[in-house]
């Protein structure tokens, strides 16, 4: 057989043949395929034009199969399967009966916000498998570029190349209280109120840390940084326990549930630090991952709402 033939064959001339095989009647197959007797004699015929090669003898009640057509039975059938499997594959990916998302976020972050996103989504799709990747804050663009992710969510300190940025939610730079200190009663703190008072947040290098430096230096005044951590839900319990104040995003402290705990937003100045959805540059996302990225926005709509 010329292989540079068989190229040229359709899957409606291999389903015509295999049905013909089978049944040994064109009448019964065109039934089978739900098309007319002489639009299966055309396929059957152009089958075999195609492969240079007679598939059926035909007698006055039946086609008989051609010891080709017992040649490449096998192989139609095979092709007909993968492309059936290929296509059911393909159904259980778009109506998201099958599939992985994975997830880029720093730990912090994840803990805050992933939980009751994932618990819904599970809800509805319990067969789409949800991987989170936890990583460094400088490690957080490099998963996503690597293609180690679907999609990231967090607060980059600048728009990088190669990644597409959409806010999730508005934040700002916040100091968490006790609600027994004496602060906790304002509307807002300034800057300038936390010269010298001893606070905990992250490490340098860590996330916000720069961001917080940087504006603390802004505001002119001294921070004093008693108490450093790698994890901002270590910081927040470290305040719950009257260990003093401390500085992060305020969407942190909205998560926690913590009663003890007030958030007051920075002034002076006023530090925005909104949380986006990451996508690298070019990439699609998958029916899966769309699907989870409007499930985390619905969540952040409702609850800023």
């Amino acid at each position: 057989m010329n292989t540079s033939r068989v190229t040229g064959l359709t899957l409606k001339q291999l389903r015509a043949f295999v049905a013909v095989y089978k049944l040994r009647r064109l009448s019964t197959a065109a039934a089978q395929l739900y098309v007319t007797q002489s639009a299966v004699s055309v396929l059957i015929r152009q089958m075999e034009e195609v492969l240079g090669m007679r598939l059926f003898d035909r007698t006055t009640r039946s086609l008989q199969p051609t010891p080709a057509a017992h040649d490449v039975i096998e192989t139609a059938q095979r092709v007909l399967r993968d492309i059936d499997s290929l296509s059911a594959g393909l159904d259980d990916l778009s109506s998201l009966r099958r599939g992985r998302v994975t997830v880029a976020c720093t730990p912090t972050l994840a803990e805050v916000l992933l939980p009751p996103v994932i618990r819904e989504f599970r809800e509805r799709h319990p067969d789409i498998q949800v991987n989170v990747d936890d990583c460094a804050p400088d490690q957080f663009i490099a998963r996503l570029i690597g293609e180690r992710a679907d999609f990231g969510i967090g607060t980059p300190d600048r728009a990088d190349d190669g990644v597409q940025m959409q806010r999730l939610m508005g934040d700002h730079l916040s100091v968490v209280l006790h609600k027994d200190d004496p602060m906790a009663a304002r509307k807002s703190v300034r800057w300038k109120d936390l010269d010298g008072v001893p606070v905990a947040t992250v490490r340098p290098g860590f996330g916000v840390r720069p961001l917080i430096d940087h504006s603390a230096a802004q505001a002119g005044i001294r921070l004093n940084v008693a108490r450093e951590v790698s994890l901002l839900s270590t910081a927040l319990w470290m305040t719950s326990c009257g260990m003093g104040p401390s500085i992060m995003p305020a969407a942190y402290l909205r998560y926690s549930r913590d009663p003890d705990l007030v958030a007051r937003p920075l002034s002076g100045p006023r530090v925005s630090r909104d949380i986006y959805v990451l996508v690298k540059e070019g990439r699609s996302l998958s029916p899966a991952a769309r699907q989870l990225v409007q499930v985390l926005h619905a969540r952040m709509k409702a609850f800023a709402g």
